[in-house]
């Protein structure tokens, strides 16, 4: 998969589903059975079956009965805990976000799906999966930001006592905009071609970004994003050296993708200093550990607080 200007800005939302109890055979009455009540919402044979074989799946490993029951009383909780604070995704963001997880993996959303099915897991035990596990992140980070913050000092002096002999590198700073040329799906490659013959065109025209805005927000079937910033350490080598070749205010070559013909104004390219991997190594750890202390204290609380009522084990 090709990586372009504007995908590597594009935020993916995670996702949502509901486990399906299925009628009408000695299997599906099966699957009624409720084995926990959390908070009044059944969680059922049906759906410790289905994500045992997810979790296998993902992690080549058969999981107890027991684990797999926590896991969901805890998808649970916290779906809940996200309802009291107004953090409940709505099913096209979590078809976005399942959408995102395919084209990671190189493929379609019905490829996807298909792999799993194939191993006797539903697509929706997948998103509802994701779904607990975005809420969490949103409502982690969103109500204990300031005990998640890492300090400069801090992550100074671990990266000394590791060794460390630099906290900051030269680098550049890249100021830009992404641009698409709308493609609708089921273009003709005609159409499509005539799409990047538009592109080159507007790249001979465009000189700056004021003109990059006057032209593509008037533009009919076009859109200019706001701008963004990042620096060397943000974006691949690859993207870099495009930047590096694309003169101030001018596009970058276009490149087809799922919206369109894509292309980036550069606004401005300049020297600054960025932290050195090591640096970046040692806070994104520190987060981390701070991350999983918070999170793991916050969920204890919910869970305790929770009626959990065990049915047929």
């Amino acid at each position: 998969m090709t990586t372009t200007p504007l995908s590597l800005f594009r935020l993916l939302v995670p996702v949502l589903g509901a486990g399906l109890i299925l009628i009408g055979t000695p299997a599906a009455t099966r699957a009624q059975n409720i084995v926990v009540m959390v908070n009044g919402d059944p969680i059922t044979d049906f759906d410790i079956e289905q994500r045992s074989k997810l979790d296998q799946l993902t992690t080549q490993k058969t999981p107890s009965r027991q684990d797999v029951i926590n896991e969901l009383i805890e998808d649970k909780v916290k779906i809940k805990e996200g309802k009291k604070y107004g953090v409940d995704p709505a099913v096209a963001d979590i078809d976005q976000s399942y959408a995102g997880m395919a084209q990671r993996m190189r493929v379609s959303p019905d490829q996807l799906t298909k792999s799993l099915e194939v191993k006797g897991v539903r697509p929706e035990t997948l998103k509802s999966r994701m779904k607990a596990e975005m809420v969490w992140t949103s409502l982690v980070r969103g109500r204990y930001k300031e005990r998640l913050q890492v300090g400069e000092r801090d992550v100074a002096e671990k990266v000394k006592s590791e060794g460390g002999e630099k906290l900051q590198v030269e680098g550049t700073e890249y100021k830009m905009q992404p641009i698409v040329l709308i493609v609708p799906r089921g273009s003709s490659q005609a159409f499509i071609e005539q799409r990047h013959k538009e592109a080159e065109t507007y790249r001979g025209r465009v000189g700056s970004c004021e003109e990059a805005n006057s032209l593509f927000r008037s533009t009919p079937n076009a859109a200019i994003r706001e701008s963004v910033t990042k620096t060397t350490a943000d974006l691949p080598e690859a993207l870099r050296k495009v930047l590096d070749d694309t003169p101030i205010g001018h596009l970058t070559p276009p490149e087809m993708t799922k919206q369109g013909i894509e292309m980036v104004v550069l606004c401005s390219r300049k020297p600054t200093t960025i932290d050195t991997p090591k640096k970046r190594e040692i806070r994104e750890k520190m987060y981390a550990e701070k991350y999983e202390k918070t999170s793991k204290a916050y969920l204890d609380e919910i869970r305790k607080a929770a009626m959990i009522e065990y049915r047929n084990r």
